[in-house]
């Protein structure tokens, strides 16, 4: 997992034919859909849905590196769940964590950077389904209990939320929270209302950009 730093393209960039200057601004790695041949076992119909979700960011111009505003929002979700972790999430090229809210540097848990596989993690099956995904002790379902974030961060609980934008109906990414502990049961609708309200906060946020004049 990496830092990626914030590069917008220019709207008057050109999309022909003919070669690019030599001091064009290239498309940032994750508004880079990846070729047929290296995607990884994905289905023609979600490479279909990642190429026309990366082509909404990009029109939109939505960040795809650390947002400060973004960031806030993930602060603020983890710290209202009282979870070490919170990303607002881009399903890109990679998963990219635009918003992130990390523990302390000095607490002993492993620090999250801001990219990680699409195939990684619990957010591909709330993008797959479009609707939250509240997982109050990863390891009470066999099915979701075998995951990469589970070896490399320890990861026992998650909440996640789809961010779909209204007017296309494209998944854009997620919201979610994760932690070192297993919560109750009786504490996952609370959880989970959090993250879908933080969800419904980041589309706002993104409706409130693009409205700008």
């Amino acid at each position: 997992m990496t830092d990626r730093p914030h590069l917008q393209l220019p709207p008057t960039q050109a999309t022909s034919g003919t070669a690019a200057p030599a001091d064009a601004i290239s498309p940032p790695p994750a508004l880079i859909p990846p070729s047929p041949g290296a995607a990884g076992g994905e289905t023609a119909r979600e490479l279909a849905e990642l190429t026309a979700r990366i082509d909404l960011v990009r029109r939109l111009g939505l960040p795809v590196g650390p947002d400060p505003a973004f960031d806030e929002l993930a602060t603020r979700m983890a710290v209202s769940a009282g979870f070490l972790y919170g990303m607002v999430n881009l399903f890109l090229a990679e998963q990219t964590f635009v918003g992130l809210h990390n523990p302390p540097r000095d607490s002993g848990h492993p620090i999250v950077g801001r990219t990680m596989s699409r195939r990684h993690g619990w957010c591909p099956e709330v993008v797959k389904r479009r609707r939250a995904l509240p997982l109050h002790n990863v390891h009470a379902s066999h099915r979701f209990s075998g995951n990469q974030v589970v070896d490399a961060v320890g990861i026992h609980s998650y909440f996640g939320a789809p961010l779909i934008h209204a007017d296309s109906g494209i998944v854009l990414g997620t919201v979610c929270i994760i932690d070192p502990e297993p919560r109750p049961l009786e504490d996952a609708r609370r959880l989970r209302d959090i993250v879908t309200a933080t969800s419904s906060q980041v589309m706002d946020a993104i409706g409130a950009r693009t409205s700008r004049p």
